[in-house]
């Protein structure tokens, strides 16, 4: 099995796949907060872009969080697949929203500290994490920062699943995906090092390519 040894190389690999988009004045880079930042960090210093974040909470079943029947985003944004949705209680669906909207106002507000709201109006988006297990939060990013504006969107990553990379190249105008093992495991297993990152880690990688 191949790994990276980091997220940093995990990055400059991804980057040497994205260099038809170096230098141009559309392109933002954008992290999936926490995993995703590190990577994107180096992919937007590669591609002259600048750098942020994208806070995305999956709302998920209770019953089984792991299906997600929508998704929240910057700015008041609220993704819903209504044939999931609609077969959750409005009550429970009230209180996984307040759940997941506490913890994205959270983030927002430590990693958007003195800089503007996200705005991709006529941007190229290029959204940017560690890997794709299932895709489900990428999916939901998609469809996020198609709400916020992007006229194109690209979802990078250095590793992820088949079945996830064919999903997202249905709803992305382009997937860019370095490596899709025939038997993927867990994301986790293709890094030497796969920390847990941290907010520090999310605000040190901001403040050096602010």
């Amino acid at each position: 099995m191949t790994t990276y040894r980091d997220r940093a190389e995990a990055g400059r690999v991804l980057a040497d796949r994205l260099t038809d988009l170096a230098g141009r004045p559309d392109v933002i880079v954008l992290g999936l907060v926490r995993g995703g930042v590190p990577v994107a960090r180096v992919v937007a210093e590669r591609l002259r872009a600048p750098l942020d974040v994208l806070v995305v909470r999956k709302l998920g079943v209770p019953f089984a969080p792991e299906v997600a029947y929508g998704a929240l985003g910057p700015g008041g944004v609220q993704v819903l697949n209504d044939m999931v949705a609609d077969r959750i209680g409005e009550t429970d669906r009230a209180e996984v929203r307040r759940r997941e909207q506490a913890e994205l106002d959270r983030r927002e507000q430590r990693y958007r500290a003195g800089r503007p709201p996200l705005d991709l109006t006529g941007r190229t988006a290029v959204i940017v994490d560690d890997g794709l297990a299932t895709g489900a939060t990428a999916r939901a990013a998609v469809q996020v920062v198609r709400h916020l504006g992007a006229a194109r969107v690209v979802v990078a990553v250095p590793v992820g699943a088949e079945q996830a990379y064919e999903m997202l190249d249905a709803e992305a105008d382009q997937v860019v995906c370095v490596r899709t093992p025939a038997d993927f495991a867990a994301v986790g297993a293709y890094y030497d090092d796969f920390h847990e990152v941290s907010d520090d880690e999310v605000t040190r990688a901001l403040t050096a390519t602010a």
